[in-house]
């Protein structure tokens, strides 16, 4: 049975947070003395470190309570924040599915926590009576599910989410950078049920944000005053707030281009799959297409020597390359390339 009290790091339960001159005063006022800013420029005062406005609209657009929403310095800084929040360096232990997104990993080596993989199965589904079997068995903290998975594409099943929330006795965190390219439903209607689920979502991807570096967490109000306790003070600039606010206001150009990149994943998929260099290609509910070639390096450095960078993740699963979807320009120079190398013979077996 999940009991937050029990998951969290004794230190930060004892952590008294940094209070800011604009915790202590947030209303309006003629004159700021209290935060020793320059009076002078049109970027001198700090930025809303809790981001309201940002958040009323998620909270509109989301049908969700304000306090259950957490912006952070991308998806990323969500994540680092998490492990510093539950997991003991050097004794608790997280877990998450291979392959996936890398920070996860990354993250877990900053902070010294040992992260275990369980290896996606050969078709890249969760293998459940693997995992139920390790949540019973360690004591894990955190559980990281990217859904659509990266660099798969991939949607993973609700009911296996919630067979693995109801196990769990730590927080599981599921990763939707890509849920906008997918027409599976959002799993953040299900926070009220379960308080240990965590959602993350990004401006990066379908939004076209990802220099502005803003992500979100949803989540039942405990675990989002935990992330505001311990998070920095103006995580988020002005500057990247009002570009993420301006972007969820502008519906419009948000629903054209995310119905382009769907019709251009389309062409290009149906292109990949008639080429004889190319063995398979994933379906995918993402904004890109993970494709199995005959020789994944030989086809990537000959990109590169064409001047387009592709994903190599032969590293990964075997000589696969992830490419984004980009517009119709984009997408029409790259077949014109893998056109033109399918008809040299050094890449046709």
């Amino acid at each position: 049975m999940f009991e937050l009290e029990s998951v969290i790091r004794k230190n930060i339960m004892a952590l008294l947070p940094y209070s800011s001159a604009r915790d202590e005063f947030s209303g309006q006022a003629e004159l700021f003395l209290d935060a020793n800013e320059s009076p002078f420029g049109s970027l001198n005062r700090y930025p809303d470190p809790y981001q309201c406005e940002l958040k009323n609209k998620l909270a509109t657009q989301r049908n969700l309570d304000e306090k259950m929403i957490f912006v952070g310095n991308g998806s990323d800084e969500v994540i680092d924040l998490l492990y510093r929040i539950f997991c003991e360096p050097k004794r608790d232990k997280a877990l998450t599915f291979t392959p996936t997104y890398g920070m996860y990993d990354v993250s877990a080596g900053i902070n010294d926590v040992e992260l275990l993989k369980v290896p996606l199965t050969d078709d890249f589904d969760i293998d459940i009576e693997t995992t139920k079997a390790l949540l019973g068995a360690e004591q894990i903290k955190l559980t990281f599910i990217c859904s659509p998975n990266n660099p798969t594409g991939n949607v993973f099943c609700q009911q296996k989410i919630e067979t693995i929330l109801q196990t769990s006795t730590g927080i599981v965190v599921i990763d939707e950078a890509y849920i906008d390219f997918s027409s599976t439903k959002s799993l953040v209607g299900l926070i009220d049920r379960y308080p240990n689920l965590v959602v993350l979502q990004t401006m990066s991807k379908a939004r076209g944000l990802a220099a502005a570096r803003v992500g979100f967490a949803f989540a039942a109000r405990p675990i989002i005053e935990l992330l505001n306790k311990v998070k920095p003070p103006y995580n988020v600039s002005l500057l990247n707030q009002q570009a993420a606010l301006d972007a969820l206001n502008n519906e419009t150009d948000y629903c054209r281009n995310l119905q382009e990149i769907l019709a251009e994943k389309e062409t290009l998929y149906n292109f990949l799959e008639g080429l004889s260099s190319v063995q398979e290609v994933f379906p995918s509910a993402a904004n890109f297409l993970l494709v199995r070639f005959n020789d994944a390096d030989l086809i990537y450095q000959r990109l590169i020597k064409r001047k387009i960078i592709v994903r190599n993740r032969n590293t990964l699963i075997r000589n696969c390359i992830r490419i984004t979807v980009g517009s119709s320009t984009e997408n029409q120079l790259l077949m014109n390339e893998l056109k033109q190398l399918e008809n040299e013979k050094s890449i046709v077996y």
